[in-house]
């Protein structure tokens, strides 16, 4: 039947073209934002996981920046304590040195002094961000810093998991108490005779830092009145200071090599967790534009109809035409 009144070719080529135009405008803001979920609207699901996972990589994004603070840190205090055992290597040669017969002792004294003038040095300018690990100044005695090194979610919730670092084993000096500085407190020093047994034994300290706390013992100083016997016990006490002073440039080194390792995984899981976001929320740009022509071409072809479904009831005035 044919009418004048109701246009179903007209009708259902307009529905037609109403979806293309939709699925056009569906595509385009793919295209336009690279995205296929861009809103809960649509895939609630997917938009839900993405957005979480967002947020936690923004999360190990802090986490990262706090390692490298921490790095810093680690770093900064490492190469002080690594500076300050090669000074003390200086040391001890020196006193080996004026263990000689008829050596100076005095002009010897007087490189010592410069020697630990420098380990001042270096101690107070190993500092970074506020934290120095080798030069305590504070009432308080130095503990375990803390440093962010991990963000984790799981079933229960988030936390967030952290690297420690004890500085009472790295600190150098210790202005207030001075039994907490490993050169400014005191260190038993021996002669030995030639079977190897102790024949003497005296108590050094290798900074005199003016502590609220003193040590007790002689600080490591030469003289031309000092003993040969003195003198090796200052050798001995000083070599007991390096070796420390080895195992805590160890243990600060194993720190800072974990914190490297552990950087590296979080920049590995940030990588990741951007991969698996792409995965579910990104567009395929070759699928999308392929899709875009087709859609255009369809549109063309809609319009193309319509039209012609227009001009149907026109065919109709022919039949009043005398």
């Amino acid at each position: 039947m044919t009418s004048i009144i109701t246009n179903t070719a007209a009708i259902s080529a307009l529905a037609t073209l109403r979806s293309i135009n939709s699925h056009m405008e569906t595509t385009q803001a793919h295209v336009s934002s690279g995205l296929k979920i861009a809103n809960a609207s649509d895939n609630a699901s997917y938009w839900s996981i993405a957005t979480t996972q967002r947020s936690d990589e923004k999360a190990l994004s802090a986490v990262q920046d706090a390692l490298g603070l921490g790095a810093a840190k680690t770093d900064t205090a490492y190469t002080g304590l690594k500076n300050t055992i090669d000074i003390i290597t200086s040391i001890k040669a020196k006193l080996v040195t004026a263990r000689e017969p008829g050596a100076d002792k005095d002009k010897i004294n007087k490189e010592l002094v410069e020697l630990k003038n420098q380990i001042m040095s270096t101690a107070q300018s190993s500092s970074f961000s506020g934290e120095n690990w080798l030069y305590n100044t504070s009432s308080t005695a130095p503990g375990a810093k803390t440093m962010v090194g991990s963000f984790t979610r799981t079933a229960s919730g988030v936390s967030i998991g952290t690297i420690s670092y004890d500085t009472s084993n790295s600190v150098l000096i210790d202005t207030n108490n001075a039994t907490r500085g490993a050169l400014t407190k005191s260190v038993n020093g021996y002669t030995y005779n030639a079977n190897g047994t102790a024949a003497s034994t005296g108590t050094y300290f290798l900074i005199n830092a003016s502590s609220t706390t003193p040590a007790t013992g002689s600080v490591v100083e030469l003289t031309s009145a000092t003993t040969n016997e003195q003198v090796e016990q200052m050798v001995s006490a000083v070599d007991t200071m390096l070796k420390g002073l080895t195992d805590s440039a160890a243990n600060l080194g194993a720190t800072n090599a974990r914190i490297d390792l552990q950087n590296t995984f979080v920049k590995d899981l940030r990588d990741t967790i951007t991969k698996g976001i792409g995965r579910l929320v990104d567009a395929d740009m070759n699928e999308e534009s392929t899709r875009l022509k087709a859609l255009q071409t369809q549109q063309q072809l809609g319009i193309q109809a319509l039209s012609i479904a227009n001009s149907g009831p026109d065919s109709i005035m022919s039949l009043f035409r005398s």
